[in-house]
């Protein structure tokens, strides 16, 4: 039998999960890394940890499944996004911690960006924001406060990337320095029209372009591992962005498909098919893929803290474990009029507000552990409302149903909670782990052992969540939910 192996590596874990060409999961193996926060709204990894992390999860799968490597027939990547790198061309060593996607600092950068009036010309060629999320600011920030590394890029002798890139380096031993479509239009540096890096936006910022990947298709040749790292060269064929690789794994392969997928953050994608679609209401434009020689695009709207509510909750001792929070939720009947706005990091779509912090509004002496735990799965539920409305109008289609992904998703009280609040049926699959799917799907399309239209026949309905909230109801609840975002919004300008 040939399989197929996935490498999805993530904000909090590296992970890699041994596909049939089917798209059956056969073994998972799955290691948590450090997270870096040097000062508040500063988050940053290790880029070693990301490195060794991956290797150990790709040696324990093929351990667990009792499967060697010169059985699988090609090996695919999915990676946080955004999260920016840089290390010496030479040694592949790295120059600083990396900067992840959630990191903050560059809002002052964004700003001053802005106010040259460059957000117009980014908007149109990368159909992003001027925002600290994507990884420009944060290399430029980078180039601008390591000693020395902006006269070293322009020299050549230092390599820029995001995640998937860094893995790509040391999976070949430094022979290939690469990245794919759907990544690269994460940047702010990538010209959704011509598929290539914009040298007028190189330029604005002052970015050396001897720093940049090669740019190769999400089903490109992306060379072959080391012998020595899994027991046997593989051939990897396959890169692609988490959330865009949920997308494909969901098989949401037409436009107007979509998915939101619930990992550290809440990422809602919706195909728009051949063409970018330009939307208001701090929705993003973004390659989905370049596959069988062809692009397609997606809207994207962005909510910066899902699964993260949980861990806080952890971290300050009110849960055990997030499963927890499901089993306190269904204690109560409702929050006891308390909203958690799970800010932490700014907001995302629709609001973008890198000054917003977190908020628990609404208590009172008979708020209890079961209310706080509740408000924060309604937290997230209503953070991908706001999403899925702007969503809606901006494609003039109502959501007709939401296929859900990630960790949360695994919880029956939280898509419950989520479908009552959306106002519209939420679907769950029976591999839930559709990132990690969707890279072995490419892998399996560059290998030719699969075709786009083999997809929708691998994807299979787990379980089906249906509203059962009065309108009346969801509406004053969603109206109390906007209000308590309003006071969480710009409060660390303020302060």
């Amino acid at each position: 039998m040939s399989y197929l192996l996935a490498l999805d590596q993530g904000t909090t874990s590296s992970r890699a999960i041994l596909f049939t060409l089917e798209g059956r999961p056969v073994a998972v193996a799955q290691r948590e890394f450090r997270q870096i926060y040097p000062r508040p709204g500063w988050v940053e990894h290790d880029p070693l940890e990301i490195w060794e992390t991956t290797l150990w999860a790709a040696r324990e799968v093929l351990r667990r499944a009792g499967v060697e490597a010169r059985e699988v027939l090609a090996l695919g990547i999915a990676n946080q996004r955004e999260t920016t790198l840089v290390w010496e061309r030479d040694t592949g060593r790295p120059l600083h911690n990396a900067i992840v996607w959630q990191d903050r600092r560059t809002a002052p950068l964004c700003e001053a960006l802005r106010g040259r009036g460059l957000e117009g010309l980014f908007r149109a060629r990368t159909g992003l924001l001027l925002d600290p999320y994507f990884s420009a600011s944060k290399l430029l920030w980078l180039l601008e406060n390591v000693p020395g590394l902006r006269g070293r890029a322009e020299r050549g002798e230092v390599c820029f990337g995001t995640v998937d890139t860094w893995l790509l380096w040391h999976l070949t031993g430094g022979q290939v320095h690469a990245t794919d479509p759907s990544n690269a239009s994460r940047t702010l540096l990538f010209n959704l029209q011509s598929l290539t890096w914009d040298a007028e936006l190189l330029a604005a910022l002052e970015i050396p372009r001897a720093l940049l990947p090669e740019v190769r298709p999400s089903d490109g040749d992306f060379g072959t591992t080391l012998p020595e790292l899994l027991g046997a060269p593989l051939p990897i064929r396959g890169v692609l962005g988490d959330q865009q690789a949920a997308l494909l794994g969901q098989a949401a392969l037409g436009a107007g498909e979509g998915k939101c997928t619930y990992g550290t953050g809440a990422f809602l994608l919706l195909n728009t098919g051949e063409r970018p679609v330009f939307a208001e209401g701090g929705l993003l434009t973004t390659l989905a893929w370049h596959l069988r020689g062809r692009a397609t695009y997606a809207l994207e709207g962005s909510v910066f803290v899902a699964g993260a509510a949980l861990g806080w909750l952890q971290e300050v001792g009110l849960l055990g474990e997030s499963a927890e929070a499901g089993r306190l939720a269904q204690e109560v009947a409702d929050t006891g009029g308390v909203y958690f706005v799970p800010a932490f990091t700014g907001l995302g779509a629709p609001y973008w507000d890198p000054y917003a912090r977190g908020a628990i509004l609404g208590l009172t002496r008979g708020t209890g552990r079961a209310h706080l735990a509740r408000a924060a799965l309604e937290g997230v539920a209503f953070s991908v409302r706001d999403v899925a409305l702007a969503m809606a109008g901006a494609a003039g289609l109502p959501l007709k149903a939401l296929k859900a992904d990630g960790g949360m998703a695994q919880s029956d009280a939280f898509l419950a909670i989520q479908a009552d609040l959306l106002g519209a049926p939420v679907l769950r699959p029976k591999t839930t782990e559709t990132t990690a799917l969707g890279a072995a799907f490419a892998a399996g399309m560059g290998s030719g052992a699969l075709a786009l239209e083999d997809l929708p026949a691998l994807w299979r309905e787990e379980a089906r969540f249906l509203p059962r909230m009065p309108e009346g109801e969801r509406a004053r609840r969603y109206r109390l939910w906007r209000k308590a975002v309003e006071r969480a919004r710009g409060w660390a300008e303020e302060g």
